[in-house]
């Protein structure tokens, strides 16, 4: 059996209470017990304590510097397949498991709203899921193909509502069919002496890495994917009649580009984001299920 992370298996100390017990027991934010205690586990790390610091400013330091680089080097080239092969590889043997557990579900929730949003439109609109079972799944470009995927579907959507003269309204019974939790195990993942660095240092680390291997129009783009999240957002609150959920979603407005050299921590909450609203529609599908259960009783 794992261990207990510290701030989990310490007695309480009211003269020095743990700032991560006070977070994962906290409820103002909808997570699930094992995402929060994973999330936490992995962001009260050593490695995110120690490493992250000098990391990230020399991380912003190399996106500046190949930035400049790619003034002289041919703006079409690219090798997409060897940067997925090196993130894949840089996560098997370096990456903590309950960051990579934390990646892999990223991919499914992801899928999961935009097939939540598009089911609850008034006009058809076609997705794309990605569902990564394995680490070496991500090989197959699928960090690009996540961006690739969000702009399509915000388009597809739009101009799917756009045709027909509608827009997206509350949705009364909404379907939650596609809502639930990815059948991926946290002990799946590699679990090695060298899986320690925790999400954060590792997606600074490869930020400066995805600049390197994509187009500059590549990986602007993926950066500013991360700024619809409020679009995304207000998607779901629209459909469900929840506009008050949309409190937390921070990556700022869609319409102001920002620069990417914030974009690691910009992922990072992006990635946080996509865990509370897929957590929103779970509770709410279950709070709809028991409804119906009562109404059939009765």
């Amino acid at each position: 059996m794992k261990r207990l992370p510290d701030f989990l298996a310490q007695q309480h100390d009211a003269r020095d209470p743990n700032p991560w017990l006070a977070l994962y027991l906290d409820q103002s934010t909808p997570l699930p017990d094992p995402v929060k205690q994973a999330w936490l586990t992995d962001s009260s790390s050593m490695s995110r304590q120690f490493l992250l610091p000098f990391v990230r400013p020399l991380a912003r330091t190399l996106i500046v510097l190949i930035q400049i680089a790619k003034v002289v080097v041919p703006r079409r080239w690219s090798a997409s397949r060897t940067l997925h092969w090196l993130l894949a590889e840089g996560l098997k043997r370096l990456v903590s498991p309950e960051a990579n557990w934390l990646v892999m579900r990223h991919f499914h929730l992801g899928s999961q709203i935009l097939a939540f949003v598009a089911k609850n439109a008034p006009s058809q609109v076609t997705t794309s899921p990605l569902t990564p079972m394995v680490l070496d799944d991500l090989k197959d470009d699928l960090f690009l193909k996540h961006d690739l995927n969000l702009f399509n579907f915000v388009i597809r959507l739009n101009q799917a509502l756009r045709e027909s003269d509608q827009t997206l309204v509350p949705v009364r019974e909404p379907d939650f069919s596609m809502i639930e939790e990815p059948p991926l195990a946290l002990d799946d993942l590699p679990q090695g002496l060298l899986n320690k660095i925790d999400l954060q240092t590792a997606i600074e680390c490869f930020t400066p890495i995805y600049q390197l291997f994509l187009t500059d129009n590549d990986f602007w783009r993926a950066a500013n994917s991360l700024q619809l999240d409020e679009t995304i957002g207000i998607y779901c609150a629209t459909i469900l009649d929840a506009p008050q959920h949309l409190i937390l979603l921070n990556n700022k407005h869609p319409l102001v580009p920002l620069s990417t050299l914030r974009a690691g921590y910009r992922l990072v909450v992006h990635g946080l984001s996509t865990e509370m609203l897929h957590a929103l529609l779970v509770q709410m599908k279950a709070q709809q299920a028991a409804r119906r259960s009562r109404d059939a009783a009765a």
